[in-house]
């Protein structure tokens, strides 16, 4: 340990760390201050001992209002991962506490979830089933964000947006994309659907900022075409799938999951092959955060060949 950074340690406040944390949160020092039952001078000092703890300030301040600055904006991600970082610890003393080796939350974007998750799911239970298991879905994006934040011990998704050194990343599977409409729609009999087509009608699509969004834009780019503008964008496969079954809107869903709905006659896969591809998904843990037990145990569950 250098001599800076035991010093930092000894200077350093758990309940600076907190309000910084709350600010980001609750967006004003009034809101996090009464969060935390502080009147907000003395949050006001509190900052100001942070910032003196730090040697560097972290807020531009204009009138009554806090900024972050580029330090703070650096501060704030080392603490968001010492929060993980505590999360993690919690719920491993909770298991040694319990006795019942505690709890693992995971979070998988939608395409693993048909096979891949599954069976890790029933082999997790098979081996330790007095474990609680917590499951969220979504986009790689918002995965992230929660593993960040320590409310999230795996995800199963693509690393995005992130720096790739922060994480350990084992691939597991490439994931293709179908495009899909009613099984009445106009297109869904064509031998051959061209992008021209599909741009005449509404289209269903995930947030900015996801994988899946991200092929899409590129697709319509690299066929100088615009992206549709009466979007309805959701990451709830269960809500699309309802949505285009009833109108004649088009979606993107992972393949996997067109398969299951298609088979069932809910759902007609249209025939346009996607030309841009999707990175490999797979499992992300944190680098500088301890792995649970519950953790390398399902990891072994994801990556038997390991």
């Amino acid at each position: 340990m250098t001599n800076y950074s035991h010093t930092l340690l000894n200077r350093l406040r758990m309940r600076q760390v907190s309000l910084l944390l709350n600010i980001q949160e609750h967006r004003t020092l009034r809101a996090a201050s009464h969060v935390m039952g502080m009147t907000q001078p003395a949050a006001t000092k509190m900052l100001h001992e942070l910032e003196d703890a730090l040697g560097t300030k972290i807020f531009d301040r204009t009138g009554r209002t806090l900024t972050l600055n580029a330090a703070g904006k650096t501060v704030l991600g080392f603490f968001q991962g010492m929060r993980g970082s505590l999360e993690s610890l919690a719920r491993e003393l909770d298991a040694m506490h319990t006795g019942i080796h505690g709890t693992l939350s995971l979070g998988s974007i939608m395409a693993a979830s048909p096979a891949i998750l599954t069976d890790a799911l029933i082999a997790m239970r098979r081996s330790y089933p007095m474990l609680s298991i917590n499951i969220s879905t979504g986009t790689s994006d918002v995965l992230i964000e929660a593993l960040n934040q320590g409310e999230l011990d795996l995800v199963i998704g693509r690393i995005v947006s992130v720096k790739h050194e922060d994480y350990a990343f084992r691939p597991i599977a490439n994931e293709a994309l179908s495009i899909v409409g009613a099984v009445n729609h106009p297109l869904a009999n064509k031998s051959k659907v061209t992008l021209e087509a599909l741009h005449k009608y509404p289209w269903i699509l995930q947030g900015p900022g996801s994988p899946m969004r991200a092929v899409i834009e590129r697709e319509f780019l690299d066929q100088h075409l615009v992206l549709p503008e009466n979007l309805i964008e959701t990451s709830s496969i269960l809500t699309t799938a309802d949505i285009v079954t009833r109108t004649e809107m088009i979606a993107v869903i992972p393949e996997t999951v067109a398969a299951i709905f298609a088979d069932s006659g809910r759902i007609k896969v249209l025939r346009y092959r996607i030309k841009n591809k999707l990175e490999p998904y797979g499992s992300l843990i944190k680098r500088d955060r301890p792995c649970s037990l519950a953790t390398r145990a399902f990891l072994t569950m994801l990556h038997p060949e390991a």
